[in-house]
């Protein structure tokens, strides 16, 4: 696919979602929250994802579980919001914008290290994937400060990884708990090295080195993209 039908492709996945958020940011925007209030929402959720997944959270029980993909689930939600309220409410600005940016850098770091820290990802391939992270943000901001418009480009962007951890999560949480019902003792695979050092379904084992490797690959497409576009 060339550039000019992935950025056609986003654009009409832009368009399905704003249909789809229209009646919560209505509510939003009714109710007065503020673009800044909403945004910092969404970062305490993904604190709380966090610093639950770091405690071992995601295993702790079979309903107790379900609070951390609930709170990725509206901390993803409040992503899409701020901005969408920001724009119908003529309250774009260079502040509330930069406060959202780096709002979403801390919740992207964090989360990584509560994976890290509760032993779902080893501390290489974690580090391996913060970086990853940090510089896909970084590539479209140094590029937009060249006149590049990056909106669109990347396979993985923040949308992206948020749906697709959230995703991971749930179906781990199923795999885990059905298997565990089923046959008393849940279905893992034993630490593996330099990926994760707690037990995990396969599900889980297999979704984390995909989610890296399509790091990998936004990076190189980044990359790529901004140079052809500046050197032309």
């Amino acid at each position: 696919m060339n550039e000019i039908e992935d950025k056609n492709k986003r654009t009409r996945q832009r368009e399905i979602s704003n249909k789809l958020i229209n009646y919560p940011v209505e509510f939003l925007i009714k109710h007065n929250f503020t673009p800044n209030k909403i945004s910092y929402i969404g970062f305490i959720c993904s604190l709380v994802a966090s610093l639950l997944i770091a405690i071992y959270g995601l295993y702790i029980s079979i309903w107790l579980s379900w609070i951390i993909p609930f709170m990725i689930g509206i901390a993803g939600a409040m992503d899409l919001f701020d901005g969408e309220v920001a724009r119908r409410t003529n309250k774009e600005t260079q502040a509330g914008a930069f406060l959202d940016s780096n709002l979403d850098r801390l919740s992207d770091a964090i989360f990584v290290l509560g994976l890290i820290y509760g032993g779902l990802v080893d501390f290489l391939l974690g580090y391996i994937i913060l970086f990853l992270v940090i510089m896909i943000s970084y590539i479209r901001s140094r590029a937009e400060n060249e006149g590049v418009n990056m909106k669109g480009v990347g396979f993985m962007e923040r949308a992206e990884r948020i749906l697709f951890l959230l995703f991971v999560i749930i179906i781990e949480l199923i795999l885990y708990f059905t298997t565990f019902l089923i046959f008393n003792e849940p279905l893992t695979i034993p630490f593996v090295p330099f990926v994760t050092r707690v037990p995990v379904t396969p599900v889980f084992l297999i979704s984390i080195l995909i989610y890296t490797l399509t790091l990998i690959y936004t990076v190189i497409q980044r990359l790529s993209y901004t140079f052809k576009t500046l050197k032309s």
